[in-house]
This record gives structure tokens, C-alpha cells and sequence, in this order.
């Protein structure tokens, strides 16, 4: 049911995910409000209770009506996590800001779509579209590719591991947004995902490889294997910045396409591989 429903979700989030409303984040957003003490332990108990009631619920559907509760329950979930309809319309306008060399709108958006990890201030127009080259690549791994990977490792419960992965996604993005980095540094998010994104930062990465240049990708891949101290960020972008750099780009409108291209490709490896896994172990 995991590859059935992953194509469903997916064909869904291309066709009628324009906005916020059919995203977990802005769901969360009433919850998050409601938070004024920040630590790990609390992070992690908010996540445990998220996935705890979508546990529930599973065990509540199986087996009624001949399990179609089930799977639509399934395609809601992933419809919620998997996607990034509102980052994809600031990027649009980002494009729109561009091309009609809006500076300010420009900025405006580019801040939005640089929000967890941010640009230097001191950096000059290259470095700038670089940076947000990555911001666009780490934006498809965290609404895309990782939970792809939860959702899969997950198996049956898969829909726990997804929504457990999505709401630690958004209560980071939440902190990044409304709150001051002392108390997002005391609330552990940034150490637990970088623990989550190990594993699949690196298969990602491989993709990025093997994509572009393979003869620089894949030694600093191997590389990476052994690293637990660098940012799951830096690993990722840097293994992608190999497959752009065949085509490298210095125009505002061309450079955050190009990223976005090769994103597109990645994504579209990792699920045919994942499709062609899955045909073979229901198969064997």
C-alpha cells in the first residue's frame, strides 16, 4: 500500500497543492502558539504524542470496511506532509520578483526561502545565488526526499514515522519564524533532526552524485559517510553543488531554476528507485 499510496499523494501535491491549507505546518501553527517553554524534552514529547494519536488511529481504522478508511487515511497524511505548496508559491514570486527586477520583493522572498539556515550579510551577488541555490535544494530534501524516507522505512507505520518527521519539520521552521535562536537552540531541534537527516541526507546525496559529477561527487560522498560532526545541510548541498557545477549559473533567474531542475531530477530517481524496490520485494 506504500507505493500505491506514495503515487497518489504525490499526483495529489502536483495538482491541487497550490497553498498552506493542505499542509501540516500551518496546521500546527495553533498548537505552536500555544508553547512558551523551549527544551529537548519537550520537543520530543510533543513528537511522541503526535505519533502516538496517528498510531491510534491506524489500529482504529484496520480492518473496517475492507480497509479504504485506512487507505484514504493514509493519503491525507501524506497528502499534509509530503510537499511544499506554500515554500513553492514565495518561490514563484520570487521568480516574478526577478524578472521584473523588484529588488525588495526579491529579498523578501529570498528570506523566505533562505529561513533555516539564512545568507551571510556579507556576501556578494554570486555567493547570494548560491546560497539560495541551497536553500532550494535542502527545501526539496526536508519536504520531499526525507519524508519519502520515513514513509518507506516506516512500513505499516509508515503514516507515524511521516507525521513524526513532518512535525519536528515544522516546529523548526515555526522557531525559525517567530522566535529568537537562543530558544530554538534550547529546544534541540536542530540536534534531533540532524540525528533524523543522517541516513537519508546521504542517499539523497548519492543521487546528487551520481547525477553530476561522479568523479568529484562520489569520493567526498565516502567522505561524508564517516563525518557526524558537519551539518546535514553543508553534506547535502555540497554533493549537490557538484551536479550544478557542469552548469554553472550567475543570473538571479536561471541559478534558483537550475537547482530547482536538478532537485526535480533527484526526486524522481529516488521514486523510481523506491518504486522498482518495492515491485521487487512484493514480487520475491
Amino acid at each position: 500500500m506504500t507505493l500505491f499510496t506514495l503515487l497518489l499523494v504525490f499526483i495529489c501535491e502536483r495538482l491541487f497543492k497550490l497553498g498552506q491549507h493542505w499542509q501540516l505546518d500551518h496546521r500546527l501553527e495553533a498548537l505552536f502558539r500555544r508553547v512558551k517553554h523551549f527544551s529537548l524534552w519537550h520537543t520530543l514529547l510533543m513528537t511522541v504524542v503526535a505519533m502516538l494519536v496517528v498510531g491510534l488511529c491506524l489500529r482504529g481504522l484496520y480492518g473496517l470496511f475492507f480497509n479504504v478508511p485506512l487507505l484514504v487515511f493514509w493519503i491525507l497524511l501524506g497528502v499534509l506532509c509530503i510537499g511544499a505548496g506554500q515554500v513553492r508559491l514565495h518561490y514563484h514570486a520570487y521568480l516574478q520578483a526577478a524578472s521584473r527586477d523588484d529588488s525588495s520583493a526579491r529579498e523578501a522572498m529570498a528570506s523566505e526561502l533562505t529561513l533555516i539556515h539564512g545568507v551571510p550579510h556579507d556576501c556578494n551577488e554570486t555567493e547570494f545565488l548560491r546560497e539560495l541555490q541551497n536553500a532550494l535544494l535542502w527545501i526539496n530534501f526536508r519536504f520531499y526526499l526525507a519524508p519519502l524516507f520515513w514513509f518507506v522505512v516506516g512500513g505499516s507505520w509508515g503514516p507515524v514515522t511521516l507525521v513524526g518527521y513532518a512535525f519536528l519539520r515544522a516546529w523548526q521552521s515555526w522557531l525559525a519564524r517567530h522566535h529568537t535562536p537562543h530558544q530554538r537552540q534550547l529546544s534541540g531541534i536542530d540536534a534531533v533532526l540532524h540525528v533524523l537527516d543522517w541516513v537519508p541526507v546521504r542517499l539523497a546525496g548519492v543521487a546528487y552524485a551520481l547525477l553530476g559529477h561522479g568523479e568529484k561527487a562520489l569520493p567526498a560522498w565516502f567522505s561524508s559517510l564517516t563525518d557526524g560532526h558537519t551539518s546535514q545541510y553543508q553534506v547535502l548541498t555540497n554533493l549537490a553543488q557538484f551536479s550544478l557545477a557542469r552548469d554553472p549559473h550567475t543570473d538571479k533567474i536561471q541559478t534558483p531554476k537550475a537547482a530547482v531542475s536538478m532537485a526535480k531530477k533527484c526526486s524522481f530517481a529516488i521514486v523510481v528507485v523506491v518504486a522498482l524496490l518495492t515491485i521487487y520485494g512484493t514480487l520475491v
